[in-house]
């Protein structure tokens, strides 16, 4: 399932609270898909991670189901979702490789390539503008960055995929 992102969605209350970084999405908020993108890969939000991931399922751990399914089918064989956002719980892992695999896919969708690059967005919430900043340092250091996405976890620390093109 896609969710066409120029649609305008109602953020779920089922979507909040989430612990981390957030943009700071309420229950029947409203914004388009693309937007939530944004604040998921530029400003790590991980109540827009919640929201589409709700947006797609009924529940969390059917999205979960969604994520493990879909990593099979990349050829991610040493990583297990539990959360969309990435957050520590139950044996949710993920392996170096396979990130680097995911990291490929996302690029590959010209959208989210598009988003990983972007330095900053203005995205609109209800009939907000918002200015985001994405976390990604190396987009203002190296010239032939392309994305990928910053991430921190207890568990993990800190975390970084990072793409870079080249001739």
């Amino acid at each position: 399932k896609r969710l066409d992102p120029a649609t305008i969605v109602t953020v779920p209350a089922a979507a909040l609270p989430v612990e981390g970084t957030q943009i700071g999405l309420a229950a029947g908020d409203y914004i388009a898909v693309r937007d939530l993108l944004a604040a998921l890969l530029l400003a790590s939000g991980n109540d827009a991670a919640n929201a589409l991931a709700l947006l797609m399922a009924e529940d969390m751990p059917a999205f979960a189901a969604l994520m493990n399914q879909q990593a099979q089918e990349l050829g991610m064989t040493h990583s297990t979702f539990v959360t969309p956002s990435g957050l520590d719980a139950g044996e949710h892992s993920a392996s170096a490789r396979d990130m680097a695999v995911l990291g490929a896919a996302v690029l590959a969708e010209p959208l989210l390539a598009q988003l990983c690059a972007a330095k900053s967005a203005t995205i609109m919430l209800n009939d907000r503008r918002i200015t985001l900043s994405n976390h990604n340092k190396l987009l203002n250091k190296l010239d032939d960055c392309i994305g990928l996405k910053t991430g921190f976890t207890k568990k993990s620390g800190r975390c970084l995929v990072s793409a870079v093109q080249r001739d």
